[in-house]
């Protein structure tokens, strides 16, 4: 066999054998070759179909397509993905994009390698709710700690109403309902997290405006950090594109950050402090900033902020779930929370979202839904 033929032959079998996905797609998105490991995945019907349907069983053009910016700019592109197996089971996969370049420099295809990274995310996601469950059973195990403490509150409200009908002292009966009213909000926002957290909640993926959820943030605690004397303060970059987020969930994450920020401003020694909520993208990641001129924190407390059952606002004040939480839903859409703090100085949190990773919209503009881990 003449050498030429040999090196043909072993193109074609490596071709056919690597144990990875390859397709060959041209500028209409539509799949030319591909190997047989491609044809097993997602059936031998491949031929002359677009991208986007074989992969992923859509209609139309993936939003922030990365073989589209290949075409356009020539760069080399790994990222990871979701798709649909033949036998319509969801298939996670990490994909390389590689353009082919003519001597003139046009790219009429690119080669798509991918591999199977479904265990991998399951097992992912199994963690986090192992997470979860631990969180859960810590919990409830400390549960009886919170709610003696508000017990104990609303023994020392009806106390205070009782001694004022008695008296006939109606500042003291004011003084006493004032007291009940706010153990009672303590135990309904004690619950309301905690079920939240126990029982996990479906996400509800759409395009959103990353800085309309924050301005819905902003107004929700202005008068409350207004009465404290804290200046709550919205720095939202213009021009920022919708993306495919939970508003609700995202809602949830920033309300934690600023009240937490606001409640260190109330601890902290200043007369004046400031809460400032920001918004802003830094190449092609969605961030979020909470910042504040608070207390700050020690080494202890940093090193167990994200944990379970961890709440530094003070006996029957929190549930401890608030950062918690808050991490579950940045990971369930591929973000990351960070944290700088320093004690008596303040604190800075910030949650990154980069867009190639945020969850994938299907044709009618909404996410898949998925049970959060």
């Amino acid at each position: 066999m003449k050498s030429e033929s040999i090196g043909h032959w072993i193109r074609t079998q490596l071709f056919d054998q690597v144990p990875v996905n390859i397709s060959v797609i041209d500028r209409n998105f539509r799949v030319v070759e591909a190997n047989r490991s491609f044809s097993e995945a997602y059936g031998p019907d491949w031929q002359g179909r677009p991208c986007y349907e074989v992969y992923k069983d859509r209609d139309s053009r993936c939003e922030q397509c990365g073989a589209l910016k290949t075409f356009q700019d020539g760069k080399v592109r790994v990222r990871e993905e979701r798709g649909v197996l033949k036998g319509g089971e969801p298939q996670y996969y990490m994909v390389h994009m590689v353009p082919l370049v003519r001597e003139n420099g046009e790219i009429p295809y690119i080669i798509e390698m991918s591999t199977d990274i479904t265990l991998t995310k399951r097992l992912e996601q199994e963690k986090l709710e192992a997470e979860r469950l631990a969180a859960v059973g810590q919990t409830v195990a400390g549960l009886a700690h919170g709610i003696k403490n508000i017990i104990m509150g609303l023994e020392g409200g009806m106390y205070v109403v009782n001694s004022g009908i008695k008296r006939n002292d109606p500042e003291r009966l004011l003084q006493g309902w004032t007291i009940l009213q706010e153990d009672i909000q303590r135990i309904s926002s004690f619950v309301k997290e905690f079920l939240d957290f126990a029982r996990g909640r479906v996400p509800e993926v759409k395009r959103v405006d990353p800085n309309q959820v924050a301005r819905k943030v902003i107004e929700l605690f202005r008068d409350r950090a207004s009465l404290s004397g804290i200046e709550l303060v919205a720095d939202l970059e213009e021009g920022i594109e919708e993306a495919p987020l939970d508003e609700e969930g995202i809602h949830t994450c920033l309300s934690n950050l600023v009240s937490n920020a606001i409640d260190a401003c109330e601890m902290s020694a200043e007369e004046v402090n400031r809460v400032t909520l920001s918004c802003r993208e830094e190449g092609g990641t969605l961030v979020y900033e909470v910042s504040d001129d608070g207390c700050g924190m020690d080494y202890e407390v940093k090193q167990r902020a994200f944990t379970n059952f961890f709440s530094t606002k003070g006996s029957g004040k929190g549930t401890g779930l608030g950062l918690l939480t808050t991490r579950k839903i940045v990971q369930e859409h591929g973000g990351s929370a960070s944290f700088e703090s320093t004690e008596g100085v303040g604190s800075t949190f910030r949650l990154e979202f980069p867009r190639d990773r945020l969850p994938r919209l299907n044709g009618n503009g909404h996410g898949q839904r998925s049970r959060s881990g």
